[in-house]
């Protein structure tokens, strides 16, 4: 019996996890990815609890990640001159795994990506680089999609997952296309060698209209970003140009007091993007396609759950089609109706919870003049004492599962 076969649109980070979780249940996965061969865009994630419980369900990845599990996390405030600890806490690795299942991760986007793609040819999945999908074609009464390529090509498929991001073509073609709104936040980052009192380190650095967060990443680097309020900018991260990047270091930027000044004037790769935001989505699937990851809930970064959160879809999506299409055969409608309405009534509401959470948190750690910034120092200082706070930890970090269903 031939495996039924599934487009996956999109190459990122979340494609390729969710490819070899479906061969791993007897589909054929094959990816299609818009960019022409593999590159170094993007800075880094955070690898979180709740994200590397998904992925320990591939056998042998997690070992496989070149980052680094923070020891310690530290908030400061810089303001008139002053440079103020608000708190410091303890977060072992082995303290996280007692309390979570699993500990932190930071690690180059570029790098995790590349252990993603070479899992991916471990698992015999075809990868398919400079495919940009532009028409999906699905009828009422038909068993499969067929997609378009830029390049002419097309293809079929039993279904189809859009990956494809923050500009996902999927999500147009499905939804058609929305206006995204900026929120007025600017973000610039870089990744520069790691200043010895930050190693191993997640600090935030707090300053007058502007907020500075930075994280170990493996090989001495530590990858940072600057959230401040500026024109806008667009929403890709792009490197800036040599005089750009050079102009940073040697701006207000990069006049940071101690190491968090250091790492900006000594940036090794600079970008800049725009934040954005996009309308919430009341469903994510129409027939035989449906969403995940970006292409359904793209979030702002304050919280470090993107990825971790594509990696819950990626749990749910799995397992509602291993609990509804047994032996993973070709789907029919119905099945794929009911399997897909089940996924995004469960991700729906927590996927819209930690879009606004985040959206709140960068409005807490960008506030503009002395007085407000003065009772978010003060806010700061006795909020990770507040069991609430834990307890709002523990909600995002004990997801998707206790025992695994897949």
């Amino acid at each position: 019996m031939t495996n039924t076969k599934v487009i996956i649109v999109g190459g990122g980070i979340a494609g390729p996890v969710l490819a070899v979780l479906l061969k791993m249940k007897g589909y054929s996965p094959v990816i299609y990815e818009r960019s022409p061969s593999f590159s170094a865009a993007g800075l880094s994630l955070m690898l979180q609890p709740n994200g590397l419980r998904v992925l320990s369900l591939i056998p042998g990845l997690i070992p496989k990640i070149p980052g680094v599990s923070p020891e310690a996390q530290t908030h400061i405030s810089h303001l008139d001159g002053r440079v103020e600890l608000l708190s410091q806490f303890a977060m072992s690795p082995a303290t996280m795994e007692s309390s979570f299942g699993f500990p932190m991760i930071g690690v180059r986007r570029s790098e995790f990506h590349s252990v993603l793609v070479e899992t991916v040819k471990e698992h015999g999945i075809d990868f398919h680089w400079g495919y940009q999908a532009v028409g999906f074609e699905q009828a009422d009464d038909s068993e499969e999609v067929r997609v378009t390529f830029a390049n002419g090509e097309s293809d079929t498929a039993s279904f189809v997952v859009g990956c494809d991001g923050l500009h996902s073509n999927t999500r147009i073609a499905l939804f058609g296309k929305e206006r995204a709104g900026f929120t007025g936040l600017v973000q610039i980052g870089g990744v520069s060698p790691t200043p010895d009192s930050l190693r191993k380190m997640i600090a935030s650095n707090y300053a007058d209209g502007k907020h500075l967060i930075s994280h170990t990443v493996g090989g001495d680097r530590t990858s940072w970003a600057i959230t401040h309020r500026e024109a806008e900018a667009k929403e890709d991260w792009r490197s800036q140009d040599g005089h750009i990047q050079e102009a940073i270091r040697n701006s207000p930027l990069g006049r940071w007091a101690g190491p968090a000044g250091e790492l900006v004037q000594t940036g090794e790769k600079i970008v800049k993007y725009g934040l954005y935001d996009r309308p919430e989505l009341k469903t994510w699937y129409k027939g035989r396609i449906v969403l995940l990851g970006d292409a359904a809930h793209p979030t702002s970064p304050h919280l470090g759950q993107g990825a971790n959160q594509s990696f819950e879809d990626i749990y749910h999506l799995v397992r509602v089609l291993v609990k509804y299409n047994l032996g993973s055969a070709a789907p029919s409608t119905e099945t794929l109706d009911t399997a897909f309405s089940e996924y995004q009534s469960i991700r729906i509401p927590r996927t819209s919870e930690l879009v606004e959470k985040a959206r709140k948190q960068g409005e807490t750690r960008v506030v503009d003049g002395l007085e407000a910034c003065r009772m978010r120092d003060e806010m700061l200082k006795h909020a990770f004492k507040n069991d609430a706070v834990a307890q709002a930890f523990t909600k995002i970090w004990m997801e998707p599962f206790t025992e695994s269903e897949i």
